[in-house]
């Protein structure tokens, strides 16, 4: 009877092992499915940005016309700059040099406005004084990428509007800030002519989603064949024993 027990009990063993294995299977063998689904969700969202960075620049008469319009899509924008509402945006570093990114309104004809990255200025020409020919007076015509808000990041530090610390491009809360009304709710990141005098450095880097969605799958599905290798010879070392 004893050995009726023991032997009922190992059987439940097997099974219990035999489940577990199963449904560990299934799950490692889901991740990889989900990842390779995603590697095609994140090819189309490549071919997207790039298709957008190759196609001809776009004239914006107005904000409203680019709402149809894809991020890093080059587009054309002519208005006058506002100056004196400069806003830098950092500390960043580039090449190696500490500095800034120097955003400035461009007022539009109609009224409205929008923001443009012009680009990067070392520390020691934060202050726009020290760059005085970079200023440019009356109409001017900007080109560059099309650009809008992104979700902040868990660890970066938030805008501090009061304290005029500005981490990343919030157009509505520099607007706000600023005290201008009908600021677009995207931004331009200025190309890469050059400005009198050289500064800001425009030409904003078009940066591609990372893609290591296949690397993903196959570590989850060798993760899923491995575990299936073990309990194979699992069951084939219990059986030379018994």
């Amino acid at each position: 009877m004893a050995e009726t027990a023991r032997r009922g009990a190992s059987r439940l063993s097997r099974i219990g092992l035999a489940v577990s294995v199963s449904l560990a299977f299934v799950l490692l063998a889901g991740l990889g499915t989900w990842q390779l689904e995603r590697l095609q969700w994140k090819l189309g969202l490549i071919a997207e940005r790039q298709a957008a960075v190759d196609a001809p620049p776009v004239t914006l008469e107005r904000p409203a016309e680019a709402a149809g319009l894809p991020e890093f899509r080059h587009v054309r924008v002519g208005g006058t700059f506002r100056h004196e509402a400069e806003i830098a945006v950092g500390p960043i570093g580039h090449d190696g040099v500490p500095g800034w990114r120097v955003v400035t309104p461009l007022a539009l004809g109609d009224g409205g406005y929008v923001l443009v990255d012009r680009g990067f200025v070392p520390d020691e020409l934060k202050r726009p004084a020290s760059r005085a020919a970079g200023q440019v007076a009356g109409p001017v015509v900007v080109d560059g990428l099309l650009r809008r808000p992104s979700p902040k990041g868990y660890f970066a530090p938030d805008n501090d509007p009061a304290g005029h610390n500005w981490f990343r491009i919030d157009p509505a809360a520099m607007g706000k800030a600023l005290g201008l009304d009908r600021v677009a709710p995207f931004w331009v990141a200025a190309g890469k002519a050059a400005n009198p005098g050289g500064w800001p450095r425009g030409g904003a880097d078009v940066v591609m989603p990372r893609n290591e969605h296949l690397q993903y799958a196959i570590t989850w599905y060798s993760l899923a064949i491995a575990l299936l290798v073990i309990y194979v010879l699992l069951l084939r070392k219990q059986r030379q024993g018994s």
